[in-house]
């Protein structure tokens, strides 16, 4: 069972529908017991940081979160989903995000040329092995939407990085916790090799 946190934030039905379309059984869930009892947990996002952190607080997700993590639960960050598993975000100053990792959320810099928000697809650099991109090419295409962008503080957790305006680091993995600030379930077919290559990660 994989369960997908829902604090009401944006792309958490496709994310639903990609990980169906897989075969695996998922639910949608604010419940602790529900989520502490899945082999997998999701938390995706499409939002504001800010609004996102109220969210969490409110419906009483952070120390659940935090319990996943530490029952060594295969978690998976996906877009503002991993934005919200470091310590702040450019996007609203003052608020601590989660910091189940280090490292803190940058705007993309303006640049001649480029688009702000990033939207649309860019290749990945795969580096440092990591476990979601076993059985995928370099240089696959993956679907972006974001404003802001992670510096992990941490360069060996870093497993893919893509270059728009800047060096951006596109997913990450330590221990039990993964993340993609691109969209797998948006990604075709390689986004959905990465989302089964979660689907089947032992505890």
């Amino acid at each position: 069972m994989i369960a997908i946190i829902d604090y009401d934030a944006g792309n958490i039905k496709s994310v639903e529908k990609a990980f169906q379309f897989l075969g695996e059984e998922t639910v949608l869930s604010r419940d602790r017991d529900e989520i502490l009892s899945a082999d997998k947990v999701v938390l995706p996002g499409v939002g504001s940081f800010g609004d996102a952190m109220t969210k969490l607080k409110d419906y009483h997700l952070i120390n659940t979160i935090y319990d996943v993590v530490d029952n060594k639960t295969p978690f998976l960050g996906i877009c503002l989903g991993l934005q919200l598993l470091f310590e702040s975000s450019d996007e609203t100053t003052g608020m601590r995000g989660l910091g189940i990792l280090p490292g803190e959320i940058v705007k993309i810099p303006d640049k001649p040329g480029f688009k702000i928000p990033h939207i649309g697809w860019n290749s990945l650099d795969l580096v440092n092995n990591g476990r979601l991109f076993e059985g995928i090419d370099e240089q696959s295409y993956v679907y972006f939407v974001h404003s802001y962008y992670l510096k992990a503080r941490e360069e060996q957790i870093v497993k893919a990085k893509t270059d728009y305006v800047v060096d951006i680091h596109a997913s990450v993995e330590k221990d039990n916790v993964f993340a993609c600030q691109f969209h797998p379930e948006k990604s075709g077919d390689v986004g959905l090799k990465i989302l089964k290559n979660f689907a089947g990660l032992e505890k």
